[in-house]
């Protein structure tokens, strides 16, 4: 996959963690911030999935059905909680 060059401003102490996390696991700077960048960019589409769906649940959930009322009145409720 084609990739290209950009550059980011951090902090020292995020700079030296940063190494130190590269020197341990023996993988690379740019690999540790794009497998992080990654993840971070997966969880976020995810939550945003999961905040759509939720709008999208309670936006149906107000809708009336036009035999809802029906159903209502036919469902056998006794012997609920």
């Amino acid at each position: 996959m084609p990739s290209s060059t950009t550059s980011i401003r951090i902090n020292d102490d995020l700079r030296a963690r940063l190494e130190e996390a590269s020197r341990v696991s023996k993988k690379g700077k740019n690999w540790i911030i794009t497998k992080a960048l990654e993840e971070y960019l997966e969880k976020n589409r995810r939550a945003a999935l999961a905040a759509e769906a939720s709008r999208q649940s309670l936006l149906i959930r107000e809708e009336k059905w036009e035999d809802e009322e029906f159903w209502e009145k036919m469902a056998d409720t006794t012997g609920r909680r």
